[in-house]
Parts: C-alpha cells; structure tokens; sequence
C-alpha cells in the first residue's frame, strides 16, 4: 500500500474545516488540523448570539464536525514554518510535520494604534467576546437601573451593521425582563468613511442607511475615533459619553505570515499564485489570501473546497485547476425581518432578504454538517439565551 500524503490544515475556521473536510475520507491522504479552539466559530450569527441567541446558533464543536471520520485534531497555535523540515512548530513545543500544507488561520483585531480602544472597547469576534459584552449589558442595566447614555458602535462593516439592528430590540427585552422602567435607547454607529458599507455599491448603502433611521440608530459618518477612556469616547474631536463600545471596525491579517517572512500584498494578504498556493505544497485561504472577496464566509467555504479538489486532482496523477475568484452572494441583516441582498446585479431589501438569509444560514450550516444536524443547529436561532438568571426566570414564567 503506497504511503499517504500527509495533509496538515491549521486553522479551524470556514476554510480550513472545509478544506479537511474534502479530504479526510479520501485515501489517499491523512489528515490533521491545528486550531486554537475546539470549535468552529460561525461568524454569520455571532452578532445573534451577542443579542440573546444561543451559544449553539454560531459554535460547531470541530469534534462534532469530524465525528466518525479518521481526523486528528490538535488544538494548538501555530507559531513557526520550519521550510527545510516542512514542519509547524506549535506555541507548546510540538512539532507537526506536513507533505502538504493549508493555511487558513483568520483574521486579528486591529485597533489601529488608537489609545483606549484595547482596554475599554468591547468586541463580538470570539465567543469568549460575546459572552463578555452581554455580561456587561446585563450588569450595566442591573447597577444603574436605566440603560447606558450611548451604545456606541464603531465600523459599520457587515458586522457593524447586524449588531446596531438587533441590539434596540434586545435591550428593551432585557430591560423588560430586569423590570428597568422603559427609556429611551440610545445607539449611534460610527464609520470614518462617508457612507456606510463602503465596500459595497452606493444603492445597498443608501437602502441600509435609511432602514437604521428607522430603527433610530444615530449615523456619525466620516468620522474618525480618536481615543476612548472609561466613560467617554472620542470621535473627530466630540466625546460621546458612553461605557458601553463596541469595536468592529479593523481587522488585519494573522501575524504568523509577518512573523515567518511570508510575501505579503495589499492589507497584508499573503501573494498566492492561480492555485492558491504560496510555495510549493503550501496553500493558503481564506482571510489570509490576496484574492479578491477574501474575507467573506462564502468565500473561505469555497477556497477550502477549491483546493481540496485539486489536491485530490493531483493524487490522481490529473492537472489542478485554476482559481476563478467569484463574487458571493452578500445578505446584510439591519434590523428585526429586514436584510439586504447583494446578488449580482440584483437588490433585495426587507422581508424576502430576511427570507433568503435565512436559508442561507441553513444552507452554511449544511456546508459543514449532515442535514440533520445542520437543521438542528438553524433551530437554535428561534431560542435565547442570555446566561441570566434573572432572566432565565423572566423567560420560564
């Protein structure tokens, strides 16, 4: 029996889960997977688990990803690329050798040097993150007996844009449920470009700009965060009085392509060339690669496919294909039954992008788990849980 390739993935996000995934039933392969954490975090609903969803709704255990299937998993950081050896040295001294090697390691947060925001801000990129900013929801409430002066949140990205239309509604429910007497929210979004989603076409901006009005979200456009301390923040020269912000605004890519003399490009992404690859044998995905939607869910899902295929192209003594950047399809939630739809050249706004959301949500479930499982997990959404007992009371009765 000839020796199997030896396909080692580090990261255990979108592209690295779907990547393994690919390959681990194939034969001609073993596969293991480095990941700092012993679940995938599924980025789309973290803004829904940080307004009273469930942990379950945007957290896959990878032992539940891979259950059954001749996997070994290894939670670890990766810190140095020994070439020579064509191995991973890891934080705790382990060393994991590889024939092929993925990449696929996400994105850090980026504060841009600003002071205070490291200290003080609030963040939704991790589960431990989320767990934290709720905690403070519910603490702040149970202290002052009356919300926050502003919530105030920074960047407005995607991520941005999710959480300032679902905190309104979940701040009056939990405001209902500690008996605070019903006031006026306050949320302002703040973005230092002039529009909001300034990634994307005028027209989506416009129609998310004025769905947020409704909502009653304060929009500070242009306007540059300069500073934050305990009870203020400091934006294009005004302090906003606030303890409550939330920073989603910078990431930049994962230091260990800096540290381990990658070729980097624009924003820090690693130069692959049409197979996605860096060096020989050495691919990379994802957030991490210089290609043009990288960044995106959808994308990492379908880089780690990509290149699962040509792996198996190559076992077979065949030809790997070239990569064909494709523009996903972008659904926006802004508020409760409201999202926008980037499809093409074609614009959905309101309920039937909500619709669509949700079956994508589904369908990304389902791109890594049995539809069993993965409509379980789309269920979780229509739940709560606040980890309150307060709460937890409130909701029972």
């Amino acid at each position: 029996m000839s020796k199997k390739e030896h396909v080692l993935v580090i990261g255990g996000g979108f592209a690295g889960a779907k990547a393994a995934l690919e390959l681990v039933e194939d034969s001609h392969f073993a596969v293991t997977i480095l990941s700092e954490d012993t679940e995938l975090r599924y980025y789309p609903t973290l803004y829904h688990t940080a307004t009273g969803g469930k942990r379950a709704n945007s957290s896959i255990p990878l032992e539940t990803i891979f259950a059954g299937k001749p996997i070994r998993i290894i939670q670890g950081t990766a810190t140095m690329l020994d070439r020579k050896a064509r191995a991973i040295i890891t934080a705790d001294g382990q060393t994991l050798y590889f024939d092929t090697l993925i990449l696929a390691l996400g994105v850090v947060t980026n504060y841009f040097g600003i002071k205070g925001l490291a200290e003080y801000s609030y963040s939704i990129k991790t589960q431990t993150e989320v767990q934290r900013f709720k905690k403070h929801l519910h603490d702040q409430l149970l202290a002052d007996r009356k919300p926050d002066l502003n919530y105030v949140i920074v960047g407005a990205g995607p991520t941005g844009i999710e959480l300032a239309g679902a905190l309104p509604s979940y701040l009056k429910r939990i405001m209902k449920l500690h008996g605070v007497p019903r006031r006026k929210i306050h949320i302002d979004l703040v973005e230092a470009a002039p529009r909001l989603l300034p990634r994307m076409p005028k027209d989506t901006s416009r129609a998310v700009r004025r769905q947020l009005r409704r909502l009653g979200i304060k929009l500070y456009l242009g306007s540059v965060v300069q500073g934050e301390t305990t009870d203020e923040l400091t934006v294009s020269g005004r302090p906003i009085r606030s303890h409550t912000v939330v920073w989603t605004a910078g990431v930049t890519n994962h230091p260990f392509f800096s540290e381990n003399h990658f070729v980097l490009m624009g924003r820090g992404k690693v130069a692959v060339d049409t197979y996605l690859q860096t060096e020989d044998s050495i691919f990379v995905l994802g957030d991490n690669a210089n290609t043009p939607y990288s960044g995106l869910a959808q994308t990492a899902l379908r880089d780690g496919e990509f290149v699962a295929k040509n792996l198996r192209r190559r076992a077979a003594g065949k030809k790997m294909k070239s990569y064909n950047a494709k523009q996903p399809i972008t659904v926006i939630p802004a508020g409760p039954h409201w999202a926008a739809v980037l499809w093409g050249k074609t614009r959905l706004y309101g309920w039937p992008g909500y619709v669509l959301r949700e079956a994508a949500d589904l369908i990304g479930f389902h791109d890594l788990e049995p539809w069993k499982r993965a409509t379980k997990q789309f269920f979780t959404e229509f739940t709560v849980q606040d980890d309150c007992d307060i709460c937890d009371i409130a909701t029972i009765k």
